[in-house]
């Protein structure tokens, strides 16, 4: 119970093993269950909270100075829901989180996580937990705030217990929007900020498994015309769509369970001999569709600083990356060349078919945060299309 805290504890995250890690709650009250994972990025904490890839996780953030540049409408990248039903449910800090000094700051990152309904934990040793995840996984907690210090311990303790995880769960579809639509804005450019973008080209459908509006900006930048569809579409209703290429999106959840009913189509995608370009999520599907498997990692990657090998190139990319399932490389059949690694245990990071123009990767080239070394990604895919 609540007289095992400490005093002036307000926060807690509790873990499925017991351990209660205490500190000075924020954001909104209440409780959210996920798995807890750590994100290395310097920058980029708002879109980081609002990657739908994040969707019932608790993020604890390995940089202490968190919040100091506000946040404001433009940074969001989710499309389709609002708060924390499609995002991270849960945050953790090193500090409480700082007043913003920035000229973009619309408000401050703790009067914001209470809108959206991100419960919030300050104030605890989070170079303790990122340790404690990288020697044993990620594990399941209950992240909790409560303004009295009034905590019901073993009921959050068996909460986090009996949780079945994310293996074998499907969110792309809550991920999803709802319906079709159009997208024509750009990639930011200072001082105009989000500038729309003249499509003259060619004509893109995206199929939405939770994707970030950077990922649909840096396709309008190539000067595509952009239609995003739910992520339930059948290959039949896309391809009537006459699109020159399909982009699979990123998204939360098990690649398998998706899968289900998101494999069938992409095998019809890629027979239709169309142009496919998969991403995280999409670049999982995409390997199961050809033969491959995926597998649940102990950590996964999350952060904006990971090195990836372009084999095509011979060039070392940083990249941004969110996933907790990789593409089991050995599983990879004949006819797919492996064209992305990860430099820090090895993994599979991209593939492509030898005989169609398919391929895909499993980092985020859209650098919404991080560095801009795979924006050249897009520009592979438009000229697939071109050719």
């Amino acid at each position: 119970m609540s007289d095992q805290l400490l005093p002036g504890v307000t926060g807690v995250l509790v873990l499925a093993d017991g351990t209660v890690l205490q500190g000075i709650g924020c954001g909104a009250e209440g409780a959210a269950l996920g798995e807890v994972v750590f994100n290395t990025a310097m920058t980029g904490y708002q879109e980081i909270l609002t990657d739908p890839s994040y969707m019932r996780q608790i993020l604890a953030f390995t940089f202490p100075h968190v919040g100091n540049v506000g946040v404001n409408v433009e940074d969001v990248e989710q499309v389709s829901g609002g708060g924390s039903e499609t995002a991270a449910v849960g945050a953790v800090f090193r500090d409480v989180p700082t007043d913003p000094a920035n000229w973009r700051a619309e408000a401050d990152l703790d009067a914001w996580m209470k809108r959206r309904g991100v419960v919030g934990l300050a104030g605890i040793d989070t170079r303790a937990l990122t340790a404690r995840i990288r020697d044993a996984g990620a594990p399941h907690g209950v992240i909790a705030h409560a303004a009295d210090g009034r905590f019901d311990i073993p009921a959050l303790v068996q909460q986090a217990k009996g949780w079945s995880g994310l293996v074998g769960l499907d969110l792309a579809k809550p991920a999803s929007t709802l319906q079709a639509f159009d997208w024509d804005e750009g990639l930011w450019d200072w001082p105009e900020g989000y500038p729309r973008v003249d499509a003259g080209g060619k004509s893109v459908v995206v199929v939405d498994y939770g994707v970030k509006r950077n990922i649909l900006r840096a396709l309008a930048s190539t000067g595509a015309k952009i239609t995003v569809v739910p992520a339930t579409t059948s290959a039949e209703d896309i391809l009537a769509r006459n699109p020159d290429g399909v982009v699979l999106s990123n998204g939360p959840g098990d690649p398998a369970a998706t899968g289900e009913y998101a494999v069938p189509e992409i095998r019809k995608l890629i027979d239709s001999g169309k142009p496919v370009f998969g991403i995280c999520l999409g670049h999982q599907m995409l390997a199961i569709a050809v033969g491959a498997h995926t597998i649940k990692m102990d950590q996964g990657h999350h952060g904006a600083n990971h090195p990836v090998k372009d084999l095509t190139t011979g060039k070392v990319e940083i990249v941004s990356m969110n996933h907790g399932f990789t593409v089991d490389r050995d599983s990879l059949p004949d006819a797919v060349q492996e064209t992305h690694v990860s430099l820090f245990d090895g993994t599979n990071c991209g593939i492509a078919l030898k005989d169609r123009p398919v391929f895909s990767v499993q980092h985020h080239p859209e650098a919404s945060p991080g560095p801009t070394d795979s924006l050249y990604l897009f520009d592979r895919f438009a000229k697939l299309m071109a050719d």
